[in-house]
């Protein structure tokens, strides 16, 4: 690469690399406070917190990085404007094209990380994601033994316990079981126990009390027992319960059979379709960004009051493309044979940034189409 490529590229990758960390920074700050709420909440140490943000990473990565880029290359060419440094290239004989080839090659590098991103690391950590999420539902101690807390292993189900002694007896058990819409259960109990039968779980509570409600008649029926057991084997959930889906495979497990993956993940082919398809569309929107963030404030030319209202419209134009994105991918979603519209997004931002480019490479042109509209 020529000089002035190297210069700009530097230029664009450090300012990128800037606005990537803060963008990351604050999205995850947002994530991680209901994450920790709801982990530290649950009982869960530090560590599965910090695991779990770690493995959220790469998907944040995905969502941010194409907003970096676009920012790297509207902060760099309007600074190189407001410095003069583009008049002075363009005084010397380089024009749109040429200038914008460091602006292309920025793009090319951020769409090969967004490629290692989206085929390969997004899916693997959704996969061991889902799968640490599993494996915390399960986990008894964090769930049911914490003391002096309600809590709920599900919506119909509530749990506490005043005390938990060293040898692993529960003091003081209440246990709400709503499940059954037509009665409800309330069990008490002086002490109880954990024991793990196979891969059931069951909770032998001991000395205790169970009021039954009948919802239908309103009758209250209450029993006293010495020990009583209470399988909570489908509160916790089991192993079997993972389910794959596409977003959590790897590209070249999506390249082919795409009615057997949907009726593995229980997804439709169209939704299997979306996913392969925008992991190739992902990259080329970065290339995108960075070309439309470059061309549009490259149009606008030199301006004493800088280019703030070209940084605008590139915003928008931006914005305007995503949310195409947006109405397209619904439609594949629903007719997996119209994956090529995944693209069009990107087809669209590529012709007008060409568009862009064109014209300010032909001043001319455009000042003589103006004057011939103020003439007529």
């Amino acid at each position: 690469m020529a000089r002035i490529d190297r210069y700009m590229l530097s230029q664009l990758l450090v300012m990128f690399g800037f606005f990537s960390l803060v963008l990351v920074a604050l999205f995850w700050i947002n994530r991680a406070v209901v994450l920790f709420d709801r982990l530290i909440g649950d009982g869960q140490s530090a560590l599965v917190f910090l695991e779990f943000t770690a493995l959220g990473l790469p998907k944040l990565i995905v969502t941010v990085l194409p907003i970096a880029t676009f920012a790297a290359s509207v902060y760099v060419t309007n600074r190189m404007s407001a410095e003069s440094e583009l008049t002075v290239l363009q005084a010397a004989g380089s024009g749109p094209w040429r200038l914008a080839r460091p602006v292309f090659i920025f793009g090319l590098c951020v769409a090969l990380m967004m490629t290692v991103l989206s085929h390969f690391l997004v899916p693997m950590a959704q996969a061991q994601l889902k799968e640490r999420e599993v494996e915390v539902s399960q986990n008894l101690t964090a769930r049911l033994l914490t003391e002096g807390t309600f809590l709920h292993p599900t919506d119909d189900v509530t749990f506490y316990t005043r005390a938990i002694d060293t040898d692993g007896v529960l003091r003081d058990v209440f246990l709400s079981d709503r499940r059954d819409q037509a009665e409800g259960i309330i069990y008490t109990a002086a002490e109880a126990y954990l024991t793990r039968n196979g891969e059931a779980t069951t909770l032998i509570m001991v000395d205790g009390m169970a009021q039954r409600l009948n919802m239908v008649n309103k009758r209250l029926a209450t029993a006293k027992f010495s020990d009583f057991s209470f399988d909570i084997t489908p509160l916790v959930g089991s192993s079997d319960d993972i389910n794959q889906s596409a977003a959590a495979m790897i590209t070249p497990a999506l390249l082919y059979n795409w009615k057997a993956i949907a009726e593995r993940t229980g997804a439709s082919e169209g939704d299997v379709a979306e996913e392969l398809h925008g992991r190739f569309a992902q990259p080329l929107f970065c290339i995108v960004a960075a070309m439309i963030g470059f061309a549009t404030l490259i149009l606008g030319g030199f301006s004493r009051f800088g280019v703030w209202r070209e940084a605008v419209i590139a915003f928008a134009l931006l914005i305007a493309i995503d949310g195409t994105r947006g109405t397209l991918v619904a439609q594949v979603r629903e007719t997996a044979a119209l994956w090529p519209l995944v693209y069009l997004p990107s087809l669209i931002g590529a012709v007008l940034a060409i568009t862009m480019l064109w014209q300010a490479a032909h001043p001319r042109w455009s000042r003589r189409l103006r004057n011939r509209g103020a003439a007529v």
